[in-house]
């Protein structure tokens, strides 16, 4: 068999010859040479076709996990990740299930797409990685999958905070402060909190202008009181300058109205 792999290797007709066998034994012998010499196109051929054929068997089991690698090898993330869950979700008691949830998680993560875009392939990267970590707590690859899911995690607050800067300089306030609100209570320890806290004076205080005098004195409260908040917390905050002049402002708002 070893001296007919190699023929087999070595010559497109005689490959094509194999293609067309109905010897299945064969055909996976070839595939398993093809992928082990990491010729991964024309493993994935004839893995392709044995599928239906091994289905439950061992050697479908295999083939299930190589083809899976095959596409991860040639950075088919999408179509990877697939068949890693397909691989899981057929052979969960595999000695390669950990390895193939894992797997499913990671292409997931890579086909997440930077934070300006839609996000639906970060929210299933996330599931997966939070389902790996819940399925397999004593994994070796515990540790990435946390760090693969703070990435995905930070790139959503990413998108959430550019959103909450839109709302405020298309004049929006009110969905401006709630989008704000929203990212200090989701992500209690974003790396924006000191922005946050100065865009926050800035947004109450250009509602308070824009609203009617019923709401005014609450709004320019709330100026004042995130910028002591972003004082107490960050005294040496780069924001602190700009939001005492709005905060300042607020002040003087306040005596006119008192």
């Amino acid at each position: 068999m070893a001296c007919f792999v190699l023929v087999a290797l070595c010559s497109c007709n005689e490959f094509d010859r194999i293609l067309k066998s109905t010897d299945n034994e064969m055909k996976y012998e070839v595939a398993m040479d093809y992928y082990d010499r990491k010729d991964y196109n024309h493993a994935l051929q004839l893995f392709d076709l044995l599928q239906n054929s091994f289905r439950s068997t061992p050697k479908g089991e295999a083939i299930t996990f190589r083809t899976a690698m095959c596409y991860y090898l040639t950075n088919d993330y999408e179509i990877a990740a697939y068949y890693f869950n397909k691989f899981v979700t057929n052979y969960p008691f595999s000695k390669d299930a950990q390895t193939a949830a894992f797997m499913n998680a990671y292409c997931s993560y890579m086909i997440s797409p930077k934070s300006s875009l839609d996000q639906q392939n970060t929210y299933k990267a996330i599931s997966h990685l939070e389902s790996f970590i819940e399925n397999y707590p004593q994994s070796d690859s515990i540790a990435r999958a946390k760090e693969l899911l703070g990435d995905l995690n930070s790139k959503l607050e990413e998108k959430d905070y550019n959103i909450c800067v839109l709302y405020y300089r298309m004049e929006n306030y009110n969905a401006a402060i709630t989008c704000f609100e929203n990212l200090l209570k989701n992500y209690p320890n974003t790396k924006h909190r000191e922005e946050i806290l100065s865009n926050m004076a800035k947004t109450y205080y250009d509602y308070a202008e824009n609203s009617i005098p019923e709401k005014q004195k609450e709004r320019y409260e709330a100026c004042i009181e995130r910028y002591n908040t972003l004082t107490y917390l960050y005294p040496d905050s780069p924001y602190l300058k700009e939001a005492e002049a709005v905060a300042n402002k607020a002040r003087k708002k306040l005596e006119n109205i008192q």
